[in-house]
């Protein structure tokens, strides 16, 4: 059931009206009962992966409490790891065998049959949000939750499950058990915010896949557009990610709740660290509260600390553990993106940039202060966008090419060969190669008002909030000509899902 489907907005619609119906000591129940409805929509076979996550995890999380409470930490650690075990178990199992045995074959010639396994529905999300819970009950962020229907929901909440955000329990649980009286300003917000997901996805990410899916897909052909096909996909991705994350948040608050936010303008950033603190928010968040903080204070990463000041000195030797704990965190992000090689040299990729940022910051700053650079130009800041946006363009090869090798093939037809008219061989929608620039000036347009939008939010200026201050027919002007433009521009090449819903 797809997050832009008419089928999906009467499901909503539905599930807002019975909320708000029913007594308030049940809506918890309700919000349980559509989550579930919804998740069964989308196959009744992936049902047992997410009640298996919720059941392990909900069990281990009270044995790791009631041990804690006796005294034996160790005992606590032990189902600890049995819970992690189990759950990121199965993910691997279900997502990552067929990987193994296509590198098992090539690595010692052999000839082993992959496997037919379910890929279930928003199990990286659901997974890493139930073992968060789990983590945080064993270093007592939070109490386990006794009741496991309630906790059901915790895992399940439908708005979030197929590509987030990734939840946690001290923030999110109690917003999904407590009453919530029907507030209208909680409906306007909510329509606001999916009115431009909608927006992003429909006019912006649709159209600008047509172009991404012709370039990737046929790099030869479209030689001389290698560079466009990931600027497009730059395009795809922002928008198609954070649009669907408009429309999650937005569903959440008419039932008064409040996720988390995912995105912050990430193509503003000024570094690739800066970058990660922008985008995909509580993916970050997640590696560093339970990847790189446990890593950082480990015992052997200490021990790593003490060889490296020994071998290369004080600064170097402080500087090492963090840059290896990136190394991780952002190896796990690869693999987390998808069984791939590709997926892995993407997480690699940013994990090394931000390494060696580490180990150069200290020679950056001194270079600075030789050509009398404070960072506080604007010139300079300028810069440091742009550099930026260019490293960010480069992951995008290894995310969007069917393999590393593609990439690489990609990015040198990127610097050796360019053909802008070639775009217009590429068929847009059902009028094909005619109808072609009208859907490169749809997508300029669009880009344009996403940019401006943009610049007045990092500015500082609450859109929403400015929103609310005008008159009722200047409000309604506004939404109907994002609802004409939707209609009207939207594209309507191919009906198309959610990236991250596959993940």
């Amino acid at each position: 059931m797809s997050l832009v489907s008419n089928l999906f907005l009467l499901f909503v619609a539905v599930s807002v009206l019975v909320y708000y119906i029913v007594p308030h000591k049940f809506q918890w129940l309700v919000l349980l009962c559509f989550s579930y409805i919804y998740y069964l929509a989308g196959g009744v076979r992936y049902v047992g992966f997410i009640l298996f996550s919720t059941l392990v995890t909900w069990g281990i999380a009270l044995a790791v409490e009631k041990a804690e409470a006796g005294g034996s930490h160790k005992s606590a650690r032990n189902f600890l790891v049995l819970g992690l075990i189990l759950n990121f178990g199965m993910l691997g199992v279900v997502k990552y065998t067929n990987f193994m045995i296509e590198n098992l074959n090539a690595l010692f010639h052999m000839n082993l049959r992959g496997m037919e396994i379910l890929l279930p529905l928003g199990i990286s999300f659901y997974t890493f949000q139930s073992s968060g819970y789990l983590l945080d009950v064993y270093w007592k962020r939070c109490d386990a939750e006794r009741n496991p229907v309630k906790y059901a929901l915790f895992v399940s909440f439908f708005p979030q499950i197929l590509q987030g955000p990734i939840g946690r329990y001290s923030r999110l649980a109690h917003q999904l058990y407590e009453p919530h009286k029907f507030e209208g300003k909680n409906i306007t917000r909510g329509f606001e915010r999916i009115l431009w997901g909608f927006f992003k996805k429909m006019i912006l990410a649709d159209w600008a896949a047509v172009f991404v899916d012709a370039i990737f897909d046929n790099p030869d052909q479209y030689s001389g557009l290698a560079i466009f096909g990931v600027l497009f996909y730059t395009v795809q991705l922002y928008a198609d990610f954070s649009g669907g994350m408009d429309v999650v948040i937005g569903i959440a608050s008419m039932f008064g709740i409040e996720l988390d936010e995912n995105f912050k303008r990430p193509f503003f950033s000024i570094s690739i660290t800066d970058f990660w603190h922008r985008w995909h928010i509580t993916l970050g968040t997640w590696m560093k509260d339970y990847v790189f903080y446990p890593v950082t204070l480990s015992k052997w990463m200490g021990k790593f600390g003490k060889w490296g000041k020994k071998v290369f000195g004080k600064k170097t030797g402080r500087t090492l553990p963090i840059c290896l704990a990136n190394l991780i965190v952002f190896f796990v992000v690869g693999v987390w993106h998808g069984a791939a090689w590709k997926y892995i040299v993407y997480g690699m990729y940013n994990g090394i940039i931000i390494a060696f940022s580490g180990l150069m910051a200290e020679h950056y700053r001194n270079w600075k202060k030789k050509f009398n650079i404070t960072g506080k130009e604007n010139w300079y800041h300028v810069f440091m966008i742009i550099r930026t946006f260019i490293l960010v363009n480069i992951s995008w090869f290894f995310d969007r090419a069917d393999t590393v090798g593609q990439a690489f093939h990609m990015m040198k037809l990127s610097v050796t060969k360019f053909a802008p008219s070639q775009l217009l061989l590429i068929p847009a929608g059902k009028e094909g190669t005619a109808f072609t620039p009208y859907a490169l000036a749809i997508l300029a347009v669009g880009c344009i008002i996403l940019f401006i939008v943009s610049v007045l939010q990092e500015r500082g200026m609450k859109i929403r909030e400015s929103l609310a201050g005008l008159s009722l027919p200047i409000t309604v002007a506004i939404y109907f000509c994002l609802l004409a433009s939707i209609g009207f521009f939207g594209s309507t090449a191919v009906a198309r899902g959610f990236i991250y819903a596959q993940f």
